[in-house]
């Protein structure tokens, strides 16, 4: 079953895994410069291109470069995967958007444990990308067979972007949106989730 049909909300999925929910506050623990001529290629698509005319010109035109931007700065830890397959068993396969996993030692072909799942919000719904994207979660946390491993989960619509993380049975919602607009504070929460990744690959590493 694709993961885009399988629950309706995020109330829905907590619930059939027995996973308890929470709000807290993201802290933005690194920053990082964007390159100028990222900046200057967002505000230049914000004010020419017609992105939001289909969720693939949302995915190309806004999400995956700032995503791709932010893991150029972790290449030789992670990497980044557009449109794999993410397959754990029958009830938990599919294809998200985006994944960060950890870079194989056997080369960028070779997919290894995934950390990061990015789902972009189909016409607006936050709801709905929610509810896919923590199945994403769930299947990631399976896959690396690893619970204790904090799983980080993106919803986004190109200009709103939402954030949380599943670690054990706990989901914890980060409220706080963060805005295309505001593109330096976006920036720096993809690069402070993706420090905090790296930061958990560590031996003593633990958030």
């Amino acid at each position: 079953m694709a993961f885009t049909n399988q629950f309706k909300s995020l109330a829905a999925v907590l619930k059939y895994y027995q996973i308890h929910y929470k709000e807290a506050d993201f802290a933005i623990i690194k920053t990082a410069t964007l390159n100028e001529s990222v900046r200057q290629d967002i505000i230049f698509t914000l004010r020419e291109v017609a992105y939001d005319v289909s969720e693939a010109a949302i995915c190309e035109n806004l999400i995956y470069p700032i995503l791709k931007e932010a893991w150029k700065l972790y290449s030789d830890i992670f990497a980044i995967w557009s449109h794999a397959a993410l397959e754990y068993d029958d009830e938990l396969s599919g294809i998200p958007d985006y994944l960060i996993s950890k870079r194989s030692d056997l080369g960028k072909i070779i997919f290894d444990s995934p950390l990061l799942a990015v789902v972009e919000a189909k016409k607006d719904n936050f709801s709905a990308g929610w509810a896919q994207c923590a199945t994403e979660m769930v299947a990631i946390q399976k896959i690396n067979n690893n619970s204790a491993l904090g799983v980080y989960g993106i919803v986004s619509n190109g200009e709103i972007w939402e954030i949380a993380m599943l670690k054990n049975q706990q989901f914890t919602f980060y409220p706080k949106r963060f805005v295309i607009e505001a593109l330096d504070d976006l920036f720096n929460m993809l690069v402070s989730m993706l420090e905090i990744c790296k930061m958990q690959l560590t031996p003593q590493g633990s958030m």
